[in-house]
């Protein structure tokens, strides 16, 4: 298509979508247009790829959650068309820019799990894998935060409210899902994932729960308004947000009815497909292979059973003999009693006969052990069932002939530790594959000025789709005007940051600062609270000594708590009254300065993270099983300021201890170290503790008359034997001397510093997705490319 045919097609959709000619329409109308060109563009292609993918092997994706991100900018980017698209817009007077910004987030997802689920799907399109997504269509989202006197608010995140191109409904696929309360429609929605340098799509299918009548005439037409819509509210609650507060038993139900709703729907499309191509159930395992991404889908495990045995008349052993080589299943804790577990009243109300499958898997599953001859207490630890609740992380590690870890690291904790039984059993069953995140947005897309210097370095964009490409211009190290350059293009992005965050916060910071960032989930082993103590140590140290020497320090900030996640919550407050304490006190303005991003998501990631200087990567060694994060920053050359944990271990041996910031006690170290560990004795021999601790209770910071500073301090200090449980004043000292040693190495040779940013640039490849999704179809998948 050439450039005056895009022009036109633009006209021609934004007429459509607005009803006006094509130069009078707003910016989101010409979002929209735009979009629905992209789809066009690649109709074709897409009906190609399903009809390739759906005749041989496929591997299907459960996640409960995608976050996606703004998706009009990566496909033009993917497609090649962004002078095409900006062309055409500035035929009918529109600035590119202006239009991608009128694009809302799709609020499918929450944090790591979701992104990375994101990013396997974009490497597998570009890599021609035949992998298909299968997630819900939320309405709302996780939710939309507001900050209210420094407090986290939520509300509704409506991303759909004004139509979404990229996901297209077929209704001509419903099927039904089987509650023994209700009966539900569920509508399948598909968004194209493009490839880069591929004609291959592939499909993200998000399912909507719709109810089986609209509603109810007769009691309409009885005054009875309420009554009339209460199956369909009922009904939409299904798909109306990510993760429901499930803190009451009400919230459990419809987080299990969640997972069971999007589980059974994608199963019976993934069986539907078999016997369509295949004829026979008997191969299903051989064309299928189903990758449970944490256990929110491993209600899909009991109810292949029941598709098998129910509804096609396998006997339990031929049934589980599919079953058991069909699913893979990921694990994203270390944390045994985190994996999910759900009360036995739960599945009797909403599924009783998928809750007679789980008791027949925990009965055979203990018969087989017991006539292996494992002792009856390790069986009971194991077990499916236990008491009142359903194990989910035991049905995955039972059923699934594949588990593995998201970084060497947590696999390896998994093995001595978190999984330690079945790895004991089966150890065959057990893999590592560590994250990687996609380098065509994280890097190509929304970095074009570093982008475009690798491009001109490597003498092509091959690193794009093989970012170990990168590798053959590690030598540019020792050339100083490359050095230089990538200094000023560091510079250029903190400034794009910086009026980026004026404009949506009214927060003015300077470019010429240190930005040290620290964006992810807020939880507490994440530690939040550590990086806030530092800046709050280090506001005393300049209130104490105003003639202090400070170099200029930003401290961003972006996070979201779970809506009934008190304590996180706690954190984030205390985190914008630091703020405010900072940055209006005139003491230290020019020094230091808090930014808290509200509303973190992908779109203010991707213009944070090209403009980061440091990444601060701080959990407690030991609990963050990988992090995405740290890759994403670490190939856009901001250095790792972290622990030896998750993915960081592997970052370090990538680019050497010389060119990242580690602190912080060891995951080996630590049981050892806690087992002495006096957080009290801890506050009071560190110079400059206690004035910060106790700066929560003594009228400095204040909380609103809610408690939840002094909560926060009791909980290092006076939570008995869980005191302090994530070592945030055991790992003060450290911190607070590597960080220090981190700024003056920031100011004392600009040269030498952006010879450590480009080390980690250069040796990132290894953390790509591509590479990530190479091993499993390799090792776990069986997945060979299907190139249309």
């Amino acid at each position: 298509m050439t450039h005056v045919d895009a022009t036109t097609s633009l006209g021609m959709q934004v007429r459509s979508v607005s009803g006006k000619n094509a130069h009078s329409g707003t910016p989101m109308e010409y979002w929209t247009g735009a979009a629905q060109m992209v789809v066009d563009r690649i109709a074709d292609n897409w009906q190609r790829t399903e009809e390739r993918y759906n005749a041989g092997r496929m591997q299907h994706y459960f996640s409960a959650e995608f976050l996606m991100g703004r998706a009009l900018l990566n496909n033009l980017s993917n497609l090649d068309m962004v002078d095409e698209a900006r062309d055409a817009l500035a035929a009918y007077g529109e600035n590119l820019s202006d239009v991608l910004e009128a694009e809302p987030d799709a609020a499918l997802g929450n944090g790591g799990l979701g992104r990375l689920a994101a990013c396997f799907l974009d490497s597998a399109a570009t890599l021609n894998m035949p992998v298909r997504g299968y997630g819900i269509l939320y309405r709302y989202g996780l939710f939309k935060q507001k900050f209210a006197d420094g407090f986290q608010e939520e509300e509704p995140d409506p991303w759909m409210e004004e139509g979404y191109p990229f996901v297209i409904r077929h209704e001509e696929n419903t099927v039904l899902v089987r509650y023994a309360d209700m009966d539900v429609r569920a509508v399948p929605y598909d968004m194209p994932i493009t490839g880069y340098g591929t004609d291959n799509v592939g499909t993200l299918r998000l399912w909507k729960a719709e109810p089986m009548r609209e509603f109810d005439y007769n009691a309409f037409n009885s005054q009875r308004f309420t009554d009339a819509i209460v199956e369909r509210e009922r009904v939409h609650d299904i798909c109306r947000v990510l993760y429901p507060n499930d803190s009451t038993f009400e919230g459990k139900v419809l987080r299990v009815r969640q997972q069971y709703f999007f589980s059974s729907a994608s199963l019976q499309t993934i069986v539907a497909n078999q016997l369509a191509q295949h004829g026979t159930l008997e191969s299903f395992a051989d064309y299928n292979s189903i990758q449970l991404n944490d256990t929110h889908p491993v209600l899909a495990i009991p109810e292949l059973m029941r598709i098998l045995l129910d509804d096609h008349g396998y006997t339990w052993e031929k049934a589980w003999n599919i079953v058991s080589h069909t699913f893979a299943y990921t694990n994203h804790t270390v944390l045994a009693e985190a994996l999910e577990t759900w009360e036995i009243d739960i599945f009797t109300q909403l599924f009783p006969r998928i809750m007679e499958i789980v008791r027949e898997i925990d009965r055979r599953f203990r018969l087989e052990l017991e006539a292996e001859g494992y002792h009856p207490g390790k069986i009971e630890y194991m077990a499916p069932i236990v008491g009142n609740r359903v194990r989910m992380g035991w049905i995955a590690c039972y059923a699934a002939y594949s588990i593995n870890g998201v970084a060497a690291l947590h696999t390896d904790i998994l093995k001595k530790d978190t999984l330690k039984d079945w790895y004991d059993i089966w150890p065959e069953k057990f893999n590592n594959k560590t994250n990687g995140v996609t380098p065509r947005r994280w890097l190509h897309q929304c970095n074009p000025r570093l982008s475009a210097l690798l491009t001109e370095k490597l003498g092509s964009d091959a690193w794009v789709r093989n970012l170990d490409e990168l590798q053959n211009i590690q030598h540019f190290v020792d050339d100083p005007e490359t050095m230089a350059r990538l200094l000023e293009i560091k510079h250029a992005n903190k400034v794009d940051f910086a009026n980026w965050i004026e404009r949506r916060q009214g927060i003015t910071i300077d470019p010429n600062a240190i930005y040290d960032v620290q964006i992810k989930r807020l939880h507490e082993y994440k530690r939040q609270l550590l990086n806030a103590f530092y800046i709050l140590d280090l506001y005393f140290q300049i209130k104490a000594d105003p003639q202090r020497h400070v170099d200029p320090r930003v401290f961003i900030f972006g996070a979201k708590a779970a809506p009934g996640y008190v304590r996180a919550k706690s954190v984030i407050k205390l985190i914008n009254t630091i703020a405010e304490l900072v940055n209006y006190d005139p003491d230290v303005a020019g020094r230091l300065k808090v930014v808290f991003v509200e509303n973190y998501n992908v779109s203010p990631a991707e213009k944070i993270i090209p403009a980061t200087d440091i990444s601060e990567q701080i959990s407690t060694a030991g609990k963050e099983a990988s992090g995405t994060g740290n890759m994403k920053f670490m190939m856009n050359g901001a250095l790792t300021l972290g622990t030896m944990d998750g993915a960081n271990v592997e970052i370090v041996d990538a680019v050497g201890f010389e060119n990242a910031y580690i602190f912080g006690a060891r995951e080996e170290e630590l049981p050892e170290l806690r087992a002495s560990y006096d957080p009290w004795e801890t506050m009071a021999n560190v110079p400059g503790l206690a004035r910060v601790v106790d700066a929560l209770i003594d009228g400095t910071l204040d909380d609103g008359g809610t408690g939840m500073f002094r909560d926060l301090r009791a909980s290092l200090l006076e939570s008995g034997s869980n005191s302090d449980e994530y070592y945030v004043l055991g790992d003060f000292a450290d911190y607070r001397a590597t960080r220090d040693r981190m700024a003056q190495d920031y100011y004392a040779d600009r040269e030498v510093w952006a010879k450590k940013c480009w080390m980690n640039i250069v040796r990132s490849g290894r953390f790509s997705a591509d590479r990530t999704i190479n091993d499993y179809a390799r090792e776990v998948w069986r997945l060979e490319p299907e190139k249309i």
